[in-house]
């Protein structure tokens, strides 16, 4: 390929330009061979309006300038990607994306070079993090956690320990890159435990901000040191500790600043604090008042506050465990430099320097030290000079003074910088060992200014050893890929700076003349250049000076070549500090100060030369206690340089790079202004040069740079091949083949093993080459269509002219008809008229004679009917009055007659009477009386023999009998105390008749009050006869205002629902927010509730072993003991059979019969009582009127108030039983025992009848006495029973002292005797209760159909109604409750008893096993209905409602609550039993609602169903647990289904290319690897698992509901990691890829529409991908377009839309980038229309909707459920 194929007309090269270092121009001509000058049009700038022709001559050389890339390679991700690659490539690469992109982040190889933005960035966040995690370095955009993901993964997998090593400039952002760098580890590489490791790493930043950052001219916030922070992983590859490494502390910043610069941020920190009453002590004051921080006349930083900067360095110091003690040191050391600055040294006369002792500032200083201020001052002026034989205090000069002041302050900041460093590193050690590590090093980039001193070259020597490594590194990389494929190379030629670094560190080199130097008694600086000149300035090419100046010399660093003042390195590399003056230091009164400084040598101060040799002068240590000179040995040593010291250092770091995989970033400054997004190319390019990065690119431009697949090479440039150059299934040789025609030349590329190797512009060449092709083929395709559109128009014109011919000929025909039809119509019409008139006239005359005919007739019917109704009224009033005398005269004929007949009768009696009386004075009367004697008398005689021997069998009996009497004295005894509180309770029922006789007198006064009412009533009555009138006048009034007001009336309601509609939307996203928090408490409490249960199994499993221990050590002790139970049972199991004997012979038969009798009877006398008040009610409230709802109140009341009575009578049989088994109890059950008052009832309160609907003072009156004599009488029973207690304990206190045996035994058998007695007890009880009952009863029967036959109807409901209470009847089992649990309240019982499951209680525990724990979602339950354990539990629930025990209904419901937990926790990482218990936890919520009796809830169930509604027991309070069960269980099955998708949703959404033939730029472009794992997931693949998820759902019965909220999270799931990735992946950014991603979304809609889920909820969570799919398709050029795209995508906040806009790249020629015009455009109309900015870029993935659980009724009856056969469980469970 020649040079004139490439250099053709319009070609488009970069030209040399001093203000942008390379333009842009196009060729006017192609380059021709042997041109000596190419015609070019240079491209306007923004500043100029037209286009610059100029001649470029290439002179001898002929170098043509370098070519530019493609615009489809503008923008790469990775500067070596680019064809060309050249330096105004790199240049404008880097400047597209900065400024047109705001990229800041850019590969260039294995290097990532960061621009700093000076901007604020929101791609920092914790949702970057998670999205660059686990990914490969190159699938997403370039980013500094992509470095750090890169590292930590080759760490992981390789085991090898890794290094990040940041450089640049002052200001380019090395410090916050190495600060995210170590968060993402932080955050990565937590631990999960509570040693706050990770946070400790963080904390570290704050502190080593403040006292080794300053502010500069370039930046705010510069490092002023380098440092490499070992971050340490275990094999778990958790952070465990870290370890931080200091190099080179600028301390000449402590004492001088430059123009606008500051000192250290410590300083200005602790000035800012100085009126806290904490640092009063220290004597403080502005930092414009101190020398040492005034300097640079810069006291603060714009936008940062130094008070809550250093309550932020407390914070860090206190979290990294530095003691307050410790803190108090450095302030003190601080607070002492400051003031050390202001100390006033004075000049004498002389010459010599002066300081008072009396000073402030020295005093101050010296107090804070811990020093006498007088030998401070006298040093501070002063030196000593030691020789051989003799000791010389000398003084100094003001100058000499000063900088002995000086050095000493940067002494003092030197060391207490290194103490806070190792006290920051002890904080971050760790006993741990150390399985790994990253290291990160933030060091100075390569410097150079005006005037370079020491600290530059050290800086400017390390970067050298730096760049050295990376070449290395980067020429190991480049050779091994080479090698891997398996391709022919040559070596690679690169730059190599090892002489210049032997110029530097080699023997009789920069550092080993200057440290030779400064050994010499007289060395200076001159002497020192002198020494290089000879040595270096003919045998280095590297090394060079001015002609001119001996002053400074030259060093050719790889970056530029630098100039260095000689002034200060000797004195800088000796860094001297009088030792004099350490030594007042090391004699602090503060042991911490004093032992800061001992950690100095004692050789540090004065040099003693004791000779000169060829390594320089040695050193003698000498005596402080003496001024003479001591004799003996002396002891020689060699001190370290500053320059010996970064060396050694510098090399220690050398060795750590290389044995770890190095990782680079390079920091770059794009302006000295501080502006955002700013590019400077003339600043841009020196840096690219000093760090490394254009010799990468160099690097990879002298190999072969572009490396594409070749199953990528095929599908981009498909369209330059032939049918006969394609080989199936052989993607190499096809590849061969088509490159053989299109690039002869076989040096220009190299194919591989899996990829193609081509040299730097043949990417470009064949780019070209397809554009060329494709141009082409448009011009053929328009060409064309263009034919077609001429044809159709032709085709279209003539079918247009024949249609106009025949709608014109047929609107003639139409108006020729048209006339006929009109003439003919007015003829018809005429006649119509003429016959309506002639009928009007003739109804007319009709209708009058009607209406007079009616009239007539009306007034004489009314005539006729008043005359024949006086007729009927004369008749009845004679029918009345005749039949009212027949009826008197009947009445005394009557009567008359029936005193006849008593005459009559009497008369019959006496003579019958006279008549019996002779006949019984007759003899046969007396033969009749005595037949039959004689046989009756013989009869007794008989029965008189048998008697006897009865009453011989009897008396056997009797002495049986007494023996068994001996045996019941107990019994006997409480039986006295039973009739005692008999008694007790005959008082109490008299209280109550006393109490419904009082109540009897309150009928008169509601009579009275009756009426009065009454006589009210007829006032209101005329009153409301007047006001009729008025109302009528007022309806017309009424009738004109409401027609008024509907039209306003419209209107507002129009206005209200608008605002309505506001407000609904505005409380469902409160609500939404709301769920949101609850389900996150919800999930706070599940993760607190499985650390709750795992602590009690434990201790459950330590009882465990505690109770087998403590067994195994009792058996023996109480061996004794089991014998004597054995025989007292013996004995017990006897005296049951005995008394069960003798009460079998008592009562058995009769007992059971009257028993049944009198139950029979009771429920008779209820229903009859029942029947008579609802009849008493129904005829009072008839015959009250308005005053029934008054009365039926109080029926209500009654109601109540006699059930309270009936709960009160049972409670007082079970009070009578609980007496009975008193005696037995221990005394800790007597103890625990309820209050007399709880067992009456916690409800006997005023509140529990609602008497405000009575509205009578007197009866609520009547009724507080009631209740406060019901308390009365619940005192003195309470009295009564510790009474009772007392003496009970005395009665065991007696018989512990008396009793000779065992006090436990001693009780067990009073338990089993008073046990046995409190059964036979309670029987008699029983049928005694009964039996008062029932007559209690019949007594109210007869009292109330009395009162109703005399029509005192409301005076007996009301005694009745006062003489009843409704007590609530709390468990025994209440005061010993689970705390937390839900209250359990009871319900009035309901009959039916049908569709329950009976179970034993103590069983639930093996219940719930079988049912929760050991159902086996898959298999088992397949074949059975949905929802069938919800339903199972439902009806075990039901039967312990039914049994009326709440202890039994909580150990179910506990026992359900626990289960279900129990298989989260157990599966919680399993869908199919998180799916399974999700939709049987919401059945059985549903079913608690349906059946619990609400109204509500039972609208749609069956009259079957309402039957089975819970009988006793509410349980409300349970249904939020079993809510908050569900909602686990949910965001866990949301968890589980995310999980399984997540790895799918990228390749699917958006790698994979569902629609043939749209090629975007494949991935090679960016010359990296495709993430994909060897699976190529489609969207198939994803919709087939989305079905399996949903075909699962419903065969488990889930709802619709549910399964619509499940779905709409996934699909937000799907959205948000579809457009996380879109808008970090610049390839994704294109008009074909857009289509993909639209028809993959609309694949998903297809399969929300076949599950009928494509409701709004769903199908709005997928508008974000719709939005940035248009936006990517979209025109982008008017304002029009902008207009259209701000109102278009609603669902992208405006940040997601500008970076959109950013990242389109072109893929193909004909498409156009974005412009940065346009893009300001769209921001500036966003800005103006969404006035709540979204500052987020990416989706939150982790946000969760909240769910609700809407009502379903279940349509199934419980007696229709049936437990399958495969449960196994009818041993513990059968249906009733």
């Amino acid at each position: 390929m020649k040079l004139t194929d490439i250099y053709t007309k319009e070609t488009k090269v970069w030209v040399p330009d001093d203000a942008l270092v390379w333009r842009s121009a196009s060729l006017v001509d192609g380059y021709k061979d042997n041109d000596d000058v190419i015609k070019i049009i240079v491209e306007a700038i923004e500043d100029e309006q037209e286009e610059e022709v100029r001649v470029l001559k290439l002179g001898r050389s002929k170098e043509l300038p370098p070519l530019r890339n493609p615009d489809i390679l503008v923008g790469e991700n990775d500067l070596t990607s680019l064809s060309y690659l050249h330096e105004p490539a790199v240049l404008y690469n880097l400047q597209t994306r900065f400024v047109e992109r705001n990229a800041i982040y850019t590969y260039c190889g294995i290097v990532l070079v960061a621009i700093n933005p000076y901007s604020e960035l929101s791609i920092y966040s914790n949702d970057f993090i998670q999205l660059y995690s686990g990914r490969n370095l190159g699938e997403m955009d370039p980013h500094i956690f992509a470095i750090a993901e890169e590292a930590f993964n080759q760490m992981s997998r390789d085991d090898k320990n890794q290094s990040i090593i940041v450089t640049g400039e002052s200001g380019a952002g090395k410090t916050v890159s190495a600060k995210y760098t170590m968060r993402y580890f932080a955050t990565v590489g937590g631990s999960g435990d509570e040693s706050t490791v990770e946070q400790k790493v963080l904390a570290s930043n704050p502190i080593m901000e403040a006292i080794g950052n300053a502010k500069t001219t370039r930046n705010d916030n510069s490092s002023r040191f380098g440092k490499y922070i070992q971050i340490g992983f275990n094999k778990r590859y958790h952070i465990i500790g870290a370890h931080m490494r200091t190099y080179l502390l600028e301390k000449s910043r402590v004492i001088s600043q430059g123009m606008d610069e500051r000192n250290y941020h410590i300083f200005y920190q602790l000035c800012a604090c100085a009126d806290l009453p904490q640092f009063k002590p220290l004597k403080l004051m502005s930092a414009r008042d101190f020398e040492y921080t005034r300097n640079g006349d810069c006291t603060e930083i714009e936008g940062v506050n130094d008070e809550n900067e250093f309550k932020e360095t407390i914070h860090a110091f206190t979290l990294l465990g530095v003691s307050s003690k410790h803190q108090s040191l450095v302030f003190r050391l601080l607070s002492a430099i400051l003031h050390m600055g202001n100390i006033d040294i004075e000049e004498n006369g002389n010459g010599n320097s002066h300081c008072s002792d009396n000073d402030e500032h020295l005093v101050t200083m010296c107090g804070l030290l811990g020093v006498e201020p007088k030998q401070m001052a006298q040093w501070l002026c002063h030196k000593k000079l030691t020789t051989m034989a003799e000791v010389l205090i000398t003084p100094l000069t003001h100058d000499q003074a000063l900088v002995s002041r000086d050095a000493l302050a940067k002494h003092m900041y030197s060391k207490l910088f290194d103490w806070i460093v190792r006290k920051v590193n002890a904080a971050l050690s760790t006993t741990a060992k150390q399985h790994s590590f990253v290291g990160v090093l933030d060091i100075y980039g390569f410097e150079t200014f005006e005037s370079n001193s020491f600290e530059q070259f050290c800086i400017n020597y390390a970067n050298e050893k730096l760049q050295q490594q990376f070449c290395q590194h980067v020429f190991k990389l480049e050779q091994e890929e080479y090698v891997r494929e398996e391709i022919e190379w040559k070596f690679i030629d690169y730059y190599d700076n090892q002489p210049c670094i032997a110029l530097i560190e080699n023997k009789l080199g920069i550092l080993d003349l200057l440290n030779d130097e400064c050994r010499m008694p007289k060395g200076n600086d001159q002497s020192w250049v002198d020494k290089l000149y000879a040595r270096h300035l003919k045998t280095s090419k590297h090394f060079d000076k001015i002609k001119i100046s001996n002053t400074s010399f030259f060093i050719t660093h790889f970056a530029d070549k630098v100039r260095y003042e000689i002034e200060g390195f000797l004195e800088k590399n000796k860094d001297t500090v009088q030792e004099e003056q350490l030594n007042i230091l090391k004699a602090s009164q503060f042991e911490l100060i004093g032992e800061l400084f001992a950690e100095e040598s004692l050789d540090r101060g004065v040099e003693v030369m004791a000779g000169v040799g060829k390594r320089g002068a040695t050193k003698v240590k000498l005596s402080h206690a003496s001024s003479k000179p001591t004799t003996g040995h002396k002891k020689k040593e060699t001190k370290k340089t500053v320059a010996n010291q970064f060396q050694e250092s510098l090399a220690q770091l050398m060795g750590i790079l290389n044995s770890t995989t190095p990782h680079y970033v390079r920091c770059i400054k794009p302006n000295d202004y501080k502006l955002s997004f700013t590019f400077e190319a003339k600043r841009a390019v020196q840096q690219l040069r000093a760090c490394g990065v254009l010799e990468t690119v160099r690097i990879s431009a002298a190999g072969y740079p572009s490396r594409w697949s070749y199953t990528e090479f095929i599908a981009r440039y498909r369209v330059l091949m032939t049918t006969k150059d394609i080989v199936k299934k052989d993607p190499r040789k096809t590849c061969e083949k088509v490159l053989k025609t299109l690039i002869p030349e076989e040096d220009k590329y190299q194919p591989g093993k899996n990829k193609i190797f081509f040299r730097a512009g043949q990417v470009a060449y064949l780019e070209k080459l397809r554009a060329n092709k494709l141009r082409a083929c448009a011009v053929i395709i328009q060409k064309n269509i263009r034919m077609w559109l001429q044809c159709k128009r032709y085709m279209k014109m003539k079918q247009s002219a024949i249609i106009v011919q025949r709608y014109v000929r047929g609107h003639q025909a139409r108006c020729l008809a048209s006339y006929l039809r009109r003439t003919k119509a007015a003829t018809i019409v005429q006649t119509r008229w003429r016959g309506y008139t002639a009928r009007a006239r003739y109804l007319q005359v009709l209708h009058a004679t009607v209406k007079v005919q009616a009239y007539t007739r009306g007034m004489l019917a009314r005539k006729m009917y008043l005359s024949m109704l006086v007729n009927a009224k004369a008749i009845i009033i004679q029918k009345h009055v005749r039949g009212w005398l027949e009826r008197l005269e009947f009445a005394r004929i009557m009567r008359l007659m029936v005193y006849l007949q008593c005459c009559v009768r009497r008369w019959l009696a006496k003579k019958q009477l006279k008549r019996l009386k002779i006949e019984a004075r007759s003899v046969s009367h007396f033969k009749k009386l005595n037949l039959g004697m004689e046989n009756k008398i013989m009869d007794l005689q008989r029965k008189i023999d048998v008697i006897t021997n009865e009453n011989r069998i009897l008396a056997t009996k009797t002495l049986k009998v007494e023996a068994l009497q001996l045996q019941l004295v107990d019994v006997e005894k409480n039986k006295v105390l039973v009739e005692k509180y008999r008694g007790k309770s005959d008082q109490l029922e008299h209280d109550l008749a006393h109490v419904r006789h009082m109540m009897e007198g309150s009928s008169h006064e509601l009579k009275l009050t009756k009426e009065s009412f009454e006589r009210e009533r007829d006032d209101k009555d005329k009153l409301i006869a007047e006001l009729h009138a008025e109302v009528l006048r007022l309806k017309t009034r009424n009738m004109e205002v409401l027609s008024e007001s509907a039209v306003k009336e419209n209107e507002i309601r129009e206005s209200c629902e608008s605002e309505a509609k506001v407000r609904l939307n505005e409380l469902q996203v409160a609500l939404d927010d709301e769920r949101a928090q609850h389900q996150s408490r919800i999930k706070d409490y599940n993760r607190i509730e499985q650390r709750y249960e795992n602590i009690k199994d434990e201790l459950e499993v330590t009882r465990a072993r505690g109770d087998e221990h403590e067994s195994s050590n009792g058996t023996l002790e109480h061996s004794e003991l089991l014998d004597r139970i054995e025989e007292l049972n013996h004995e017990k199991s006897e005296l049951e059979s005995r008394i069960a004997g003798k009460l079998n012979g008592e009562f058995e038969y009769e007992g059971q019969i009257k028993l049944r009798q009198a139950m029979e009877e009771n429920e008779t006398v209820k229903n009859e009582i029942s029947k008579l008040r609802k009849s008493i009610a129904n005829t009072a409230a008839e015959s009250m009127g308005e005053d029934s709802d008054v009365f039926k109140a109080m029926y209500e009341q009654m109601e109540a108030m006699q059930d309270e009575l009936d709960v009160r009578r049972s409670e007082v049989i079970q009070l009578k039983s609980f007496v009975a088994k008193q005696p037995g109890m221990s005394e800790t059950k007597t103890c625990s025992t309820m209050t007399g008052s709880e067992l009456l009832g916690s409800r006997n309160r005023m509140e529990d009848i609602n008497l405000d609907k009575l509205d009578k003072s007197d009866l609520k009156a009547v009724l507080i006495k009631v209740y406060d004599h019901n308390r009365m009488l619940e005192s003195e029973l309470e009295a009564e029973r510790k009474n009772h207690e007392i003496e009970i304990l005395d009665l065991r206190s007696a018989s512990k002292q008396n009793g000779g045996y065992d006090v436990t035994m001693e009780e067990n058998i009073q338990q089993e005797l008073s046990r046995l007695s409190s059964e036979n007890y309670n029987l008699l009880t029983k049928v005694e209760s009964l039996d008062k009952m029932n007559k209690k009863l019949k007594r109210q029967l007869k009292l109330y159909s009395r009162k109703l036959h005399d029509g005192s109807t409301r005076s007996s409901l009301i005694s009745s109604d006062s003489s009843l209470s409704v007590p609530s009847r709390p468990s025994e089992d209440d005061t010993g409750s689970i705390q937390g649990h839900p209250i359990l309240r009871h319900k009035e019982s309901t009959d039916g008893a049908l569709g329950m499951l009976q179970y034993k209680a103590g069983d639930e525990s093996k219940v719930i096993q079988t049912i929760i724990l050991d159902f086996k979602p898959r298999g088992v339950a397949v074949n059975m209905i949905p929802g069938l354990p919800a339903y199972l539990l439902f009806k075990l629930l039901r039967f312990a409602d039914y049994s009326n025990d709440d202890k039994m209904i909580k150990q179910l419901l506990q026992q359900i609550i626990n289960g279900i937990k129990r298989v989260e926790k157990k599966h919680d990482k399993e869908f199919e039993f998180m799916s399974f218990w999700l939709s049987n936890t919401c059945r059985f919520l549903h079913n608690m609602k349906q059946y619990s009796g609400e109204d509500e809830y039972m609208k749609e169930s069956t009259e079957h169903q309402r039957r089975h509604c819970l009988r006793n027991f509410d349980l409300a309070e349970y249904r939020p647990v079993f809510s908050d069960i569900a909602i686990s269980l949910f965001q866990k099955l949301i968890l589980n289904m995310v999980r399984s998708i997540k790895q799918m949703i990228v390749p699917a959404m958006l790698e994979h290319d569902t629609i043939q033939g749209l090629s975007s730029k494949p991935a090679g472009m960016r010359g990296r690897s495709m993430s994909k794992d060897g699976v190529d997931y489609t969207v198939e693949a994803l919709l087939k698992q989305l079905s399996s998820f949903h075909s699962m759902m419903i065969q488990h019965g889930t709802e619709q509901a549910i399964i619509r909220q499940i779905f709409r999270q996934i699909f937000y799931c799907i959205t948000s990691q579809t457009l996380n990735n879109q808008l970090v992946r610049k390839e994704l950014c294109n008009w074909s890829k857009a289509m993909q991603i639209r028809y993959n979304v609309s694949q998903l809609e297809e399969w929300l529409r076949k599950t009928n889920l494509s409701d709004g909820v769903v199908r709005d969570t997928l508008e974000p991908l719709v939005h940035a799919s248009q936006l990517l398709q979209v025109k982008k050029q008017s304002d029009s377009d902008a207009e259209e795209i701000c109102s278009m995508c609603t669902a992208l906040n405006p940040q997601q839309i500008v970076k959109l806009l950013q990242m389109i790249t072109p893929t193909n020629d004909y498409e156009e980038r974005v412009s940065v015009k346009f893009i300001k455009l769209v921001q500036s109309k966003l800005l103006v229309k969404r006035s709540t900015h979204d500052d987020s870029l990416l989706v939150d993935g982790s946000f969760m909707f909240g769910v609700t659980f809407p009502y379903s009724p279940s349509q199934l009856d419980l007696d229709q459920i049936v437990i399958p056969a495969d449960l196994r469980c009818s041993s513990l469970i059968k249906a009733v």
